[in-house]
């Protein structure tokens, strides 16, 4: 969306005999592009502001008055509190990861889109074949990081009772006083969670940039 070329007042910023306004008000609505506009509100949004409140704001606000159905999954994860923060955690996310994806499609040099168009190949073909390989290469190590992030933030939730490793943990603390030892082990957990990851991702790096060593 904040790559589009959308712009429905484009005809305002032509005058009565077909030439281009130079300043103005007309000129302004000329180019302005809705999709990009509401792209970049929620990216700034979201990064913007801290992960705990965009969470209180989808379960008390957004979810305050919308009554749930009130069941468990997988016997101990009520629904009504894990779908909150799945929403939560997936629109602070997707505002990061769109903005690496963006970036990844922006650094690649635009007489590769040129020279693809030139051979025929619509603008779809282009960014599957020709931008879209190139771009997810290039990304590929921020898109780890940013799914490591996304798994140790998840940790959050137990704010809003969601029972997750933190929410263990806040719950054997107060049943035998103790904290180092759920920590430690709570730690252990998350360690196990992110480093496959990591690891999974830097797997298909090292196979994508196989050609570029050759």
């Amino acid at each position: 969306m904040r790559l589009s070329n959308v712009r429905p007042f484009r005809f305002l910023g032509l005058t009565k005999d077909g030439h281009l306004r130079e300043q103005g008000v007309l000129m302004v609505l000329s180019r302005f592009n809705p999709l990009s506009f509401i792209a970049t509100v929620y990216v700034e949004v979201f990064r913007a502001t801290p992960m705990l409140v965009q969470l209180f704001m989808v379960y008390y606000v957004v979810f305050g008055d919308i009554d749930l159905p009130s069941f468990k999954i997988f016997g101990t994860i009520r629904f009504e509190r894990f779908l909150p923060g799945v929403i939560a955690l997936s629109l602070n996310s997707g505002a990061y990861l769109s903005e690496i994806i963006r970036s990844g499609i922006q650094s690649i040099d635009g007489g590769q889109t040129e020279a693809a168009r030139s051979l025929g190949l619509s603008q779809v073909q282009n960014m599957r074949f020709v931008i879209l390989p190139q771009a997810i290469k290039n990304i590929l190590p921020a898109i780890a990081n940013e799914f490591v992030t996304i798994i140790k933030e998840s940790s959050i939730c137990y704010t809003i009772g969601v029972q997750e490793i933190m929410y263990a943990v806040s719950s054997i603390k107060g049943a035998t006083y103790r904290i180092a030892e759920p920590l430690v082990v709570a730690a252990c957990v998350y360690f196990c969670l992110t480093f496959p990851t990591s690891k999974i991702i830097a797997y298909f790096e090292r196979r994508m940039s196989r050609g570029d060593r050759r």
